[in-house]
């Protein structure tokens, strides 16, 4: 189906590997989407990058995960879904109900974190092309300017992961079977 190789710490073009070490090494384990990556280790570099830059900004864990998870379903990406939603419970502690939410695109239990992931749809689904009513709506939640560009930040880097995951056919880690997501027909 997929003309990608899905690279191990052994097929994986030298200048990848310490990276998918370094990840096996924190992880226990290199999510496959890291695997993909690796064909064009700069491309890896970047990822891992963003994703610090996108760890020190001025969202909580749990708002950073609504964020990710809200991109990921707009996306149709079936991989983050299900590893965003194994990172939501488990290392941010978010919620069950708002994790289930998020998975469903349903309305979140909590205002403020629906208030978040209703912004982040529709900047992924606008463009960045957002309405004034909408970025009013969500700087009426409590969310601030930063917060805008910080929630772009967010798209740029599941835009990066969803799109390889679509082209490379990513196909999820047993890791993160039990949260298997499929998109809507």
């Amino acid at each position: 189906m997929t003309q990608f190789t899905t690279h191990t710490l052994e097929s994986a073009p030298a200048a990848a590997r310490p990276l998918l070490e370094a990840a096996k090494s924190k992880l226990g384990f290199i999510p496959n989407l890291y695997g993909n990556l690796a064909e064009a280790p700069a491309v890896l570099q970047a990822y891992f990058d963003l994703s610090a830059q996108f760890d020190k900004t001025s969202f909580t864990p749990v708002e950073r995960q609504v964020v990710l998870l809200a991109i990921s379903t707009e996306n149709n990406c079936e991989f983050c879904v299900a590893a965003h939603s194994v990172i939501a419970r488990q290392m941010a502690k978010a919620p069950n109900a708002v994790v289930d939410a998020l998975r469903a695109s349903t309305p979140l239990p909590d205002a403020r974190l629906e208030a978040l992931a209703v912004f982040t749809r529709t900047v992924v689904r606008d463009r960045g092309f957002v309405s004034p009513t909408a970025l009013d709506a969500f700087l009426k939640a409590g969310f601030t300017r930063r917060q805008v560009i910080e929630v772009v930040l967010g798209v740029s880097m599941k835009t990066l992961s969803n799109y390889v995951n679509h082209l490379t056919g990513t196909k999820t880690n047993s890791e993160f079977a039990a949260e298997a997501w499929k998109r809507a027909a």
